[in-house]
């Protein structure tokens, strides 16, 4: 029992489960969205049954009730790796008295559970999605709760792997906050224009009803706002995860235009799905990166100017 114990606690084992946890996390927004492109949002037509009378698809619901089942199946998936993932944040503070189990310990704890107990809710505003009729509201919330859970994982891994943090002025500090709210809200912007567009998730989906001409173009200021932000952030920072986000922003602002003008075919919409996953881990890394000097970076930098000087 203290061999397993021993070897669920590891810090490679907890690094492979936080990981898996993010990227289950993202695997489970492009299903949800492969739901929606392929109009399987009610292939399932109530919540927390499949059909009045089972629990499974039955062959008469096609292939868009498998579609769909598929993608709730995947939410136990989620579900027993993000359990995983708290099994071993509790095994690898057990396994070894001796480890230091400071506030790092506690947090990589919290957000496990944290994480754990959000996926069976997030599950309920799915069922929620589906009660309503593909409400764009609703589903719009669905997507977002998903992200917070992204962002919350990509916090849990920059702990596991003891992502380090880069000392920078106030400025640069408040940047990189700026930027990681600007990120959440051209997402919720985004999500916006997808109620408001094609790819309902069914044909008789009701929209939001809004202008897609008008929100699109309130979707695409909200993005210029992140990337200026972001290049603001960069030239005061010189931070690598500044220099990451803005890369994926500028991969997907080109996703974005271009299935703009094709007439949002599917395979870029799951492109532009991806690059949402990407660009809210990136921004949440980018404002985790960064702290503010203490006063051993103050020590430290004498000390350093005088061995260059020395050497």
């Amino acid at each position: 029992m203290d061999r397993l114990i021993a070897a669920l606690g590891s810090e490679r084992s907890l690094r492979g489960w936080s990981t898996a946890l993010l990227v289950a996390n993202v695997v489970i927004v492009l299903t949800g969205a492969l739901v929606r492109l392929t109009g399987s949002g009610l292939g399932c037509p109530t919540w927390p049954r499949c059909t009045e009378d089972s629990y499974v698809t039955t062959p008469e619901m096609g292939h868009h009730g498998i579609i769909e089942f598929g993608n709730r199946l995947l939410t136990f998936v989620l579900i027993l790796i993000a359990l995983g993932t708290v099994a071993a944040a509790l095994a690898h503070a057990w396994a070894d008295d001796r480890r230091p189990d400071g506030p790092r310990g506690h947090r990589v704890r919290l957000l496990a559970v944290g994480i754990a107990i959000g996926i069976p809710f997030q599950g309920v505003i799915g069922g929620l999605t589906v009660l309503s009729g593909l409400n764009p509201f609703v589903v719009a919330l669905h997507l977002l709760l998903s992200v917070a859970l992204i962002c919350l994982s990509t916090w849990l891994v920059r702990i596991v792997w003891r992502a380090p943090r880069r000392p920078v002025p106030a400025p640069g500090l408040w940047l990189g906050r700026a930027t990681f709210v600007l990120a959440w809200v051209a997402s919720w912007v985004g999500t916006v224009v997808t109620g408001s567009g094609p790819h309902a998730g069914d044909a008789d989906a009701r929209r939001t009803g809004f202008d897609i001409e008008l929100v699109t173009r309130l979707h695409s200021g909200s993005v210029w706002l992140l990337v200026a932000a972001t290049v603001a952030t960069l030239v005061i920072t010189r931070s690598r995860a500044a220099l990451v986000l803005l890369l994926v922003e500028l991969g997907q602002g080109v996703v974005g235009y271009v299935q703009y003008f094709t007439g949002v075919p599917v395979p870029l919409v799951m492109v532009h799905m991806l690059g949402l996953c990407l660009t809210m881990a990136a921004a949440t890394n980018l404002m985790l990166s960064l702290r503010r000097p203490s006063a051993v970076d103050s020590d430290r930098a004498p000390s350093a100017a005088v061995g260059i000087a020395a050497g």
